[in-house]
């Protein structure tokens, strides 16, 4: 366990158990949307790459419009 990990959790027992609970929550709601993210990366990778390969064809072709932050009045 790495220490700012330790601090958080140093932190998170010192508070009532109703917030421990919310926290612990939040974190395992966390974990579980990261690993839901990484599976459809994963699972959709070739049709991302193709994607890229679209965008930098267009971008080559002269087909896009850069983007301007922030947009001008």
């Amino acid at each position: 366990m790495n220490r700012m990990l330790k601090r958080a959790i140093a932190e998170v027992v010192r508070r009532p158990e109703d917030e421990q609970e919310t926290v612990a929550a939040l974190i395992l709601d966390e974990l579980n949307d990261e690993q839901a993210w990484q599976t459809k990366f994963n699972r959709d990778s070739n049709r991302i790459a193709a994607m890229a390969r679209r965008a930098r064809e267009q971008r080559r072709n002269g087909e896009t419009t850069p983007l301007v932050f922030p947009p001008s009045e």
